[in-house]
């Protein structure tokens, strides 16, 4: 039976980004299911500790600079470091990828290609045309996905209900991966050690 990791994300999150693809190639070659589940990580830091990256300090700041443009070398991503419209009103985005998900389409690859409009191509999630492109560049449909989804109040309440989950499961972070076992792998540079955790499973 399929190991599930359940993946919280927020698509505003360079590093959330940086994962996705090699996250989708781990669970992949380990037979694993990505259960993903987008959070608000604003509420989520208030509760945990954490700071929004305007209120952090300016070595914190100057250090994420460099780890960005490290982690785009290694991954092989051409990663805007200051992209024109972050950070973005990532609602309209989000609920895309939760109607994907529950229709039974391939949420993580669309989450990815949104990713890759903020982060590579500078679009905004503000423009109808980023989401539409984002989710045909993921074989997708996006005015489809909505059609035969949920009203924005139910995919809003599920955007709030992953939120809770993540604060019950521990996470203060994203990318968070997290195991059954309630294992938590926080931070896209973690992926090799959630590939050696599902091999161990296996």
């Amino acid at each position: 039976m399929p190991i599930t990791v359940d993946y919280y994300i927020t698509l505003n999150s360079p590093f959330t980004y940086l994962g996705c693809a090699l996250l989708a190639e781990t669970a992949q070659r380990n037979n694993a299911t990505v259960n993903i589940k987008p959070g608000k990580f604003g509420p989520i830091f208030e509760q945990t500790g954490g700071l929004p990256l305007q209120k952090r300090s300016p070595q914190r700041r100057a250090y994420r600079m460099m780890e960005l443009k490290r982690w785009g070398e290694v991954r092989g991503i051409q990663l805007t470091l200051e992209p024109k419209y972050f950070p973005c009103d990532e609602t309209t985005a989000t609920r895309l990828v939760i109607a994907a998900k529950l229709q039974g389409s391939d949420a993580v690859k669309l989450s990815l290609e949104l990713g890759r409009a903020l982060w590579e191509r500078e679009e905004s999630f503000a423009d109808p045309a980023t989401i539409s492109s984002a989710a045909k560049r993921a074989g997708l449909d996006a005015a489809e996905l909505r059609a035969n989804g949920p009203s924005d109040a139910e995919l809003d309440n599920l955007h709030d209900q992953y939120t809770k989950e993540a604060l019950a499961a521990g996470v203060f972070g994203a990318p968070s991966y997290v195991l059954p076992s309630g294992e938590i792998f926080w931070g896209q540079d973690r992926l090799e050690l959630l590939d050696r955790a599902l091999k161990q499973l296996a």
